[in-house]
């Protein structure tokens, strides 16, 4: 099941532990595939932004749980700062410059 296409975000694509973790949960899969690619590409990026490896596995277990509580997008999230397609807003550049304080 592991060749199996999933639907990457428009800037990430899918890493393989979250991957793995879809495809072994076909509801998982259904929500996944049902999502915009924005919505996607901001769980993927929500997911590989941490730098823990433990937090890592941590989001991956939420994207799955949390797309079957109905979520559409990670709760919280400032939002993808890869994306090239649109300005960061002046509230992320705030938040973003705060983290980079600490």
């Amino acid at each position: 099941m592991a060749n199996k296409k999933i639907s990457s975000g428009t800037v990430h694509t899918i890493p393989r532990d979250l991957r793995k973790a879809l495809t072994s949960d076909p509801k998982a899969l259904a929500l996944w595939e049902n999502l915009t690619p924005l919505a996607r590409n901001e769980w993927i990026c929500w997911t590989t932004y941490v730098k823990r490896s433990d937090t890592r596995k941590q989001h991956v277990e939420r994207v799955v749980s949390e797309l079957k509580e109905g979520m559409r997008r990670p709760c919280c999230w400032l939002g993808c700062t890869h994306r090239t397609d649109k300005a960061i807003s002046p509230s992320v550049q705030y938040m973003l410059s705060k983290k980079s304080k600490k």
